[in-house]
């Protein structure tokens, strides 16, 4: 069933921040993206999580993909030709899912697989005081990546994948074809963190896990001690410190940076690190100097939390786009500070279409409470 029938979204104009890097030659895909794609029900604005027995009412909801598409969606928007190999159940959840990463925001979806009676997973996100709790339902995959993508992947710039102690064939075999590799890392419920799973770094182009995953995985008790373990084993080391902002090595340019995140209202922060990772993987392959690179990235998880929806709340160009004439038409002298920060997005800007991408609604409803 081709659920892409029911979301006959127009195309928006893209803005493509590789534009000079296309030719015959290039790659195929800018970028592979694997795992699981839930279904997410976010609840917002919630004073407190309900006790047994009570009810709590929200500010606003949405719905929309979750899992491994927030990062998908994130950089589809972001201008990368993304693919995305994950298996989809054939129920009304898989529909939506299917539908709006295909359509609405144009993934390919060539190397997933639709799978009969395979129940999607489905979480539901409470995001309380800045913070957000979950409740997931699911069932394991049918399919594994390396069976969806097959021993010869798509030729691809990057893939994101999780580190583990042995990365799975698929990846394997992209890295040795050329396609960079960067590294992400879910927590360790077992609280273990064994270091021997640090041994997968020598395929990687990039590390990125925030800061209590780097320390547990190093044994260190600051950011800054756990960086530098890293950057022992891969070429780019990068720690995320939430407020904190983020600091990172880049050994192949010896580059060194801390940058400091974005003074924002945070309204609900799922999906922010993917939209970090999304981000970061754009001025990678752009060419950027390391502190555009994070400061990039750093934007555009503070565009992501100021609204509700994880996937569906990730800026495109033309949010980043009017962030930027925003902070230019400012008088206050702090926003002066941060443009001075971010000039170097001023010659691109210039270049970003008024119809480029801006991010969606993020509800299965017809109207939305978000």
């Amino acid at each position: 069933m081709d659920s892409s029938a029911h979301f006959p979204f127009p195309a928006p104009r893209r803005f493509d921040p590789l534009a000079a890097l296309r030719g015959p030659d290039a790659p195929q895909f800018d970028l592979i993206l694997t795992g699981s794609v839930f279904l997410d029900i976010i609840f917002t604005g919630l004073t407190d999580l309900p006790s047994p027995g009570t009810e709590v009412w929200s500010e606003g909801m949405g719905s929309c993909p979750g899992g491994v598409a927030n990062q998908a969606i994130a950089a589809s928007r972001l201008g990368l030709n993304t693919t995305l190999a994950a298996a989809f159940g054939d129920d009304g959840y898989g529909d939506f899912n299917w539908g709006i990463l295909s359509s609405q925001e144009h993934v390919d979806l060539s190397h997933s697989q639709r799978f009969s009676g395979w129940h999607s997973p489905v979480t539901v996100s409470l995001s309380v005081h800045q913070d957000r709790s979950m409740v997931t339902h699911g069932h394991a995959a049918p399919s594994s990546a390396s069976e969806l993508l097959g021993s010869n992947p798509p030729s691809a710039r990057a893939a994101v994948v999780t580190l583990e102690s042995e990365l799975e064939p698929w990846a394997i075999a992209a890295s040795k074809n050329g396609t960079k590799l960067f590294g992400d890392v879910g927590w360790d419920p077992s609280g273990q963190w064994q270091p021997e799973r640090l041994e997968a770094l020598q395929h990687l182009h990039a590390f990125l896990p925030n800061a209590a995953e780097a320390m547990a995985f190093t044994r260190t008790e600051d950011p800054w001690a756990a960086l530098y373990a890293l950057a022992d084993r891969v070429p780019i080391a990068v720690v995320t410190a939430g407020a904190q902002g983020a600091l990172a090595v880049d050994s192949i340019t010896g580059e060194e940076e801390w940058v400091p995140s974005l003074p924002v209202n945070a309204y609900d922060p799922t999906g922010a690190g993917d939209c970090f990772g999304a981000a970061f993987v754009v001025g990678c392959l752009a060419g950027w100097k390391l502190a555009d690179r994070l400061s990039f990235a750093n934007l555009c998880a503070a565009l992501s939390v100021q609204e509700v929806g994880g996937s569906l709340a990730a800026p495109g160009w033309g949010d980043i786009a009017d962030w930027w004439h925003r902070m230019s038409s400012a008088r206050n002298g702090v926003r002066k500070q941060w443009l001075r920060r971010y000039a170097f997005l001023e010659d691109m800007i210039l270049d970003v279409p008024l119809e480029a991408v801006r991010r969606a609604t993020a509800t299965i409803a017809h109207q939305s409470d978000a």
